[in-house]
């Protein structure tokens, strides 16, 4: 399989997840500005919306979107426990964590990174993202991870939208479960691996 994926994107979700489940792998970088990845193909002959992740499979299809791409590969190792088995109450209770991360947190942390953004927008943007970690502090106070105490794909995502605080200005000290759980996450010897492998640690 082949992560196509730009360092420190929402892609770093499913290439923490390939590390995690063992799966083979091969990454390929793409350039936003020119939506060129790293070999010189025209990213968008693989991904038509332009934006990462997508997955190629062994056969040379194309999976795209985040969510299903950590979904389709926990399914390729349901032993790693990356996801609840398909058709439990679990696995629903997942792709709901999924989604609002998906459409609430990721959406609104998102919008921030626009170039066009006013002060006025971007101070109702983090007022809103602020109201969204104020659930996940209460969702996560009595949990190592967001599904209790098994390491799911659901904490890929939200550890790497988080990541992206740091570089938009918004101060994650008002809500210190978030901050241990960062710390947590980030000790995993995956997750430091997929962090070397974009370049994000040294």
């Amino acid at each position: 399989m082949k992560l196509y994926y730009a360092p420190g994107a929402c892609s770093l979700s499913p290439h923490i997840v390939l590390i995690e489940a063992g799966l083979p792998y091969t990454l390929e970088t793409v350039d936003f500005a020119t939506k060129k990845t790293s070999t010189g193909t025209d990213y968008l002959t693989v991904n038509s919306k332009g934006s990462v992740p997508a997955l190629r499979l062994d056969d040379g299809r194309i999976l795209t979107e985040g969510p299903a791409i950590v979904q389709y590969l926990a399914d390729q190792k349901p032993d790693s426990g990356l996801a609840p088995r398909a058709g439990t109450f679990e696995r629903y209770q997942l792709m709901e964590l999924l989604n609002y991360l998906a459409s609430e947190v990721h959406k609104a942390l998102g919008s921030l990174f626009n170039p066009a953004i006013t002060a006025e927008w971007k101070a109702a943007s983090i007022a809103n993202v602020g109201k969204k970690f104020a659930w996940l502090a209460t969702f996560l106070k009595d949990k190592n991870y967001l599904m209790g105490n098994a390491f799911t794909v659901a904490d890929t995502y939200l550890f790497t939208v988080l990541s992206w605080t740091d570089h938009l200005g918004i101060d994650l000290g008002k809500w210190p479960v978030l901050t241990a759980y960062i710390s947590r996450v980030a000790q995993r010897p995956h997750v430091q691996q997929a962090l070397k492998e974009e370049g994000l640690l040294k």
